[in-house]
C-alpha cells in the first residue's frame, strides 16, 4: 500500500503538470472504487483551473476555484500522465484530460482507492479529513504532543504510531524503520515510554520519512511515482522485509511477528 512518502512522491510528480492547467474532459470507465465515483464529476471539473496540488495524510487534494478533487490511492492505485492516444488497459478506470492535451490516468487493479468531489473551500472539514492527527513532518508533531497523547495508552507503540488520529502517514514500513532507529521495541506499551525516548522517536520518524521522500518512496510490488519512476528507499530498509536476517547493529537475527495483523520486524537486542 502506498504510504506517506509514496503519496508525497506522486504529488510532487503530478503537481508541475497540473497547476495552472484547465480540465477539459473527464472519462470514467468504472465507477466502482471504494465509493462510487460521482457521475457528474466532469460537470464539476471541466473548465476549471487547477490552483494547487496538496497532500493531507495519504489523500491528494487538487484545489479548484469551486472545490477540491480528493484522491486516495488505496492499496494499488496509480496516477500518471500519458499521451492522449495511449491504449487503455484493463484497470485504467479514469482519465482527466487537460487543456494542453495531456491526460492524467488513474489505474487501480484492486479498486480500493477513492475519487471524491468536495464542494467549497473547507475540505479540511470533510468527514474523511476532519479527525486526522497532525502531519509527521510538521511542527505540530513533536515530543511533547506525542508524549501527552500516549499517557495511559496500553496499546503497542507500533499500533499507536499507525493510528491516524494520533499522527497521519506513519504506515507499517516506516513505523518499523523508525522504531528500529530509535531503539524502541514495537511491542512496548505506548504509555510506558518516557519523554526522552519519544524525543528520539519523533526525530527518527521525521528522518526516515524525509529520506524516503527524497528517494521517491519505497518500491514494493508495483509502486511507481507520479513521474513514472520507481522509489528506491527499499534498498536502505534496515528491518522491514528482513525478518530472520542479521541485525546490522548487533548481527543478532531479526525477529518477525504480527502486531494488529501487520508484519513487524525488529531486533530483540537493540530495541527495548
Amino acid at each position: 500500500m502506498p504510504e506517506l512518502p509514496e503519496v508525497e512522491t506522486v504529488k510532487r510528480g503530478i503537481a508541475p503538470h497540473l497547476i495552472g492547467r484547465v480540465f477539459s474532459d473527464v472519462i470514467i470507465r468504472d465507477h466502482r472504487l471504494r465509493w462510487p465515483v460521482d457521475p457528474e464529476l466532469a460537470n464539476h471539473l471541466c473548465g476549471q483551473e487547477v490552483l494547487s496540488v496538496e497532500r493531507r495524510a495519504k489523500y491528494l487534494l487538487i484545489r479548484l476555484p469551486t472545490g477540491h478533487l480528493v484522491i486516495h490511492l488505496g492499496m494499488s492505485g496509480r496516477l500518471y500522465f500519458v499521451a492522449a492516444n495511449t491504449p487503455v488497459a484493463k484497470h485504467d478506470h479514469l482519465d482527466w484530460r487537460m487543456d494542453n492535451g495531456q491526460v492524467l490516468r488513474y489505474t487501480d487493479p484492486r479498486r480500493f482507492g477513492a475519487v471524491i468531489w468536495v464542494e467549497g473551500e473547507n475540505v479540511a472539514n470533510h468527514k474523511l479529513l476532519a479527525k486526522l492527527g497532525p502531519e509527521p513532518l510538521s511542527d505540530d508533531f513533536n515530543p511533547d504532543y506525542i508524549f501527552k497523547r500516549s499517557r495511559k495508552r496500553l496499546v503497542p507503540i507500533k499500533s499507536f504510531l499507525m493510528d491516524a488520529h494520533v499522527v497521519v502517514g506513519v504506515g507499517n514500513i516506516y513505523a518499523n524503520e523508525a522504531l528500529y532507529m530509535a531503539g524502541i521495541s514495537p511491542t512496548r506499551e505506548a504509555g510506558s515510554i518516557r519523554l526522552a525516548r519519544y524525543t528520539r522517536l519523533v526525530e527518527a520518524i521525521k528522518e526516515v520519512l524525509e529520506k524516503a521522500i527524497t528517494q521517491g518512496g519505497t518500491t514494493l510490488k508495483d509502486f511507481i511515482g507520479g513521474d513514472g519512476k520507481p522509489g528506491y528507499f527499499k534498498q536502505e530498509l534496515q528491518v522491514y522485509g528482513r525478518g530472520g536476517q542479521p541485525c546490522w547493529g548487533c548481527m543478532k537475527e531479526l525477529s518477525e511477528i504480527r502486531i494488529a495483523q501487520r508484519t513487524t520486524v525488529f531486533c530483540r537486542r537493540c530495541q527495548k
